[in-house]
């Protein structure tokens, strides 16, 4: 999957020489000429860099900047400027800014910027994923056995593994490796170098479950001081695992459906859909048709 990049300037040209520069070399880039546009960009789509012009129109790059970290706080944001203000520079990598280029920059500097500004947004990726769980992945050779019934199970999972955007439904009683299983079909897939998130459905009250699935934004209720992302925009690129899916509560399964035939959702009291690439693997130890 490309990494995508938002370029924020007002100058056509210059947005068009960096979009290709950066497209050559296989990123996949979203260009706005404003804040207000860059802003509903930010609210609807997921992008793992952002190069922002310090000089815009109406609003200018610093107010963006602050709007941007209201929307995602692990936004990784390069300002850039033609006006050699490193006081202005200084002050965006105080509100959270990673770094900042002055204008007249090669497309070479620009590439070697992105390149290292989206390795560090790679490991501060990890590091969240690490803080939030303890991340449990499963080598290959987890799934035992040499049986002809083990190599048609294993021989299955590869080929689910390379259809990396189907849905998965695992059944089989408690303690046969549902959940091994699960993990080879993420980690023989295109996706492994993504999260997968493992979410125990039985195990989460229904009050909480879409606050975990689809995250909520600031105010959304008394105790929602931040805005909190939930396991869709964690996973993005990646896998979700829905183990015991059956213990889902109904009314929570029409926006779980929405969000796995769109790839969209919209997080509690949010404004926007966001788009997301997400890959469903759900378990479950019942008959789902009965």
């Amino acid at each position: 999957m490309k990494e995508r990049i938002l370029i924020v300037d007002d100058e056509e040209d210059l947005t068009l020489g960096y979009s290709k520069c950066l497209s050559k070399v296989g990123y996949e880039v979203v260009t706005a000429h404003s804040g207000e546009k860059a802003l509903e960009y930010l609210r609807e789509e997921i992008f793992d860099l952002v190069f922002l012009d310090i000089r815009l129109p109406k609003m200018d790059g610093m107010e963006v900047l602050k709007y941007a970290f209201e929307i995602d706080p692990d936004l990784i944001v390069v300002m850039m400027t033609a006006h050699g203000s490193v006081e202005t520079a200084v002050q965006a990598m105080r509100i959270g800014a990673h770094d900042y280029l002055m204008k007249g920059f090669d497309h070479e500097e620009l590439r070697v910027v992105a390149k290292k500004a989206l390795e560090f947004s790679k490991m501060k990726r990890e590091i969240n994923h690490l803080k939030m769980q303890d991340k449990r992945r499963y080598p290959d050779t987890a799934i035992f056995g040499n049986s002809p019934q083990m190599k048609t199970v294993k021989d299955l999972i590869k080929v689910v593994a390379r259809t990396p955007k189907t849905s998965v439904l695992i059944q089989g009683e408690s303690g046969t490796g549902k959940e091994l299983v699960a993990w080879a079909v993420h980690n023989w897939s295109a996706r492994r170098d993504k999260p997968m998130i493992p979410i125990n459905c039985s195990a989460i009250p229904e009050a909480l479950m879409e606050s975990e699935l689809f995250g909520f934004e600031k105010g959304a209720f008394t105790d929602a001081k931040n805005m909190k992302k939930g396991m869709f925009e964690m996973a993005h690129g990646g896998t979700i695992f829905l183990d015991e899916i059956s213990s889902m509560h109904p009314n929570l399964q029409p926006k779980l459906l929405r969000a796995i035939e769109t790839q969209t959702f919209r997080r509690i009291a949010g404004a926007s859909d966001i788009k997301v690439d997400v890959r469903i693997i759900a378990a479950t130890n019942r008959d789902l048709l009965q």
